[in-house]
């Protein structure tokens, strides 16, 4: 497929713009040295080659409406329609964000209702619905908790973190001031709870936080997880959950009653937002009542029958985020909550974990399985024994499943399993994708056995073949530079 630059034509034209008047007497107060010697070297195309190229490239993307998207760890399912629709009402789309409160009424009824079907459904006594992603969220987290422990004058600068947590963990506390200390996992693929109990005595008074993931990366649910809040507790410590993986809980259990004191939800990819692509995300962010002095302004709150953002709050982190939030991703949470009601979250809960433990029964004997299910909203799996077989690795495997028309799966993560293949197919899938998806991955695993070349040469069939990854990371092209022109 040609650039846009490519195609373009000495004097071709898209639209032409009416005579202007010139500007040679026009004092203009710009430097010379900025001021242009030659023309830029734009596309020169018609209307109609300008929607060509573009709906040519729209058609090489690959996404949810498109295809399979089982990438584990990151929730990519279907979101309705009709989301989209809410979001887009001009009541909400040309809302000015310094338009006053009394103009704003029902915006701020939204993020109240928001608010408080978040708080139900995490067991939390408070939310700020500020952040503006998973990760922001995580941050914000720890800044309560370094809140928390200023105002008791404790100095504590220790937070646990398993190692099959998300890297972002790791970085959010190093981001809040606070050192990351790795726990391990256990032979079940669950925190180690000797370890955690060694750790919480080795570093006596210093931990500040444990962040937990529940279900973990490993698709497995902390089964222990009363027993690791009380440690933590009992340490003087607080308990934090990386909400990432919500959409194996909704409707069905609650982090406030396992005894978290923190939690994140990431609602651009649990609660109807497509996920991907840059954003904008939103990571609201619970607590419970006695961290909820600490949360950022602005907060929605009622007076009498009208709501108003509160500014003033002493012991608030203060402000994290302009406004009041990624409004329109707020919005299609709202939506979501309203569309689906208690029963309907709870069906989309016990979907995904059935789709996931349908697609592991399918591929366990295929691959090795590190970890016996059953499992939650996703699993992982080793492709060590395929390597070991055929030399083929599971970066072979994932970039052949392109040609078969799926997309691949997160691999290498967690890091703790060998040649990892980690798979969410989330509630929005069929029975016959699923059956698809399997059948994929053990016609490439035959592929591996009589061809492996073809399996290591592949993707085959896609507009672009194998690229240097290494390459494409570090050495990105992300600018057109013409050829240099032969005089």
């Amino acid at each position: 497929m040609k650039l846009i630059f490519e195609r373009s034509v000495p004097g071709r034209r898209g639209i032409v713009f009416p005579d202007a008047p010139s500007f040679a007497d026009v004092p203009l107060d710009i430097p010379e040295t900025y001021v242009r010697k030659v023309p830029p070297e734009l596309p020169e195309v018609s209307e109609l080659e300008v929607v060509r190229h573009y709906t040519a490239l729209s058609q090489r993307n690959f996404g949810v409406d498109t295809g399979f998207y089982p990438l584990g760890s990151c929730t990519m399912k279907y979101n309705p329609r009709i989301l989209e629709v809410v979001a887009s009402l001009e009541g909400f789309r040309d809302l000015h964000p310094y338009a006053p409160e009394e103009f704003v009424q029902g915006a701020l009824a939204v993020l109240a209702g928001l608010e408080r079907n978040l708080r139900e459904i995490l067991g939390m006594d408070a939310v700020s619905l500020l952040p503006a992603a998973g990760s922001h969220g995580e941050l914000l987290g720890l800044m309560l908790v370094r809140a928390y422990f200023a105002e008791r004058g404790e100095r504590r600068d220790v937070v646990l973190v398993p190692d099959s947590a998300h890297g972002t963990n790791p970085a959010s506390a190093a981001m809040a001031g606070f050192r990351a200390v790795t726990l391990p996992s256990n032979h079940r693929g669950r925190l180690d709870l000797p370890a955690l109990r060694r750790a919480l005595a080795e570093h006596e008074g210093r931990v500040a936080a444990l962040m937990l993931t529940n279900p973990n990366t490993l698709g497995l649910f902390e089964d222990q997880i009363l027993e690791i809040a009380a440690r933590v507790h009992e340490a003087g410590a607080l308990l934090y959950m990386d909400g990432a993986n919500l959409n194996a809980l909704l409707g069905v259990a609650r982090p406030g009653d396992m005894g978290f004191d923190i939690v994140h939800v990431n609602v651009h990819k649990t609660l109807g937002t497509p996920h991907g692509g840059g954003g904008p995300g939103a990571g609201p962010v619970g607590v419970k009542a006695f961290l909820a002095d600490y949360l950022p302004v602005p907060r929605v709150a009622r007076v009498g029958e009208r709501f108003t953002l509160v500014e003033e709050a002493p012991k608030s982190v203060g402000r994290i985020r302009s406004f009041a939030g990624s409004f329109g991703v707020l919005v299609k949470a709202y939506a979501y909550l309203l569309l689906h009601g208690p029963e309907g979250l709870r069906r989309v809960a016990e979907r995904a974990v059935l789709n996931a433990n349908y697609l592991f029964a399918l591929l366990k004997d295929t691959f090795v399985a590190p970890y016996p299910g059953p499992v939650m909203h996703e699993f992982v799996l080793s492709g060590k024994n395929v390597k070991a077989e055929t030399g083929v690795r599971t970066l072979d495997v994932a970039k052949r499943l392109l040609d078969y028309g799926f997309h691949p799966p997160t691999i290498y993560f967690p890091l703790i399993v060998e040649e990892a293949l980690m798979i969410e197919p989330t509630e929005t899938e069929t029975k016959e994708t699923l059956d698809a998806f399997a059948a994929a991955l053990r016609a490439i695993v035959e592929e591996a056995r009589q061809d492996p070349e073809r399996v290591r040469s592949a993707p085959h069939t896609t507009p672009v073949g194998r690229l240097d990854d290494v390459k494409a990371a570090r050495r990105p092209v992300l600018r057109y530079r013409a050829p240099q022109r032969v005089q």
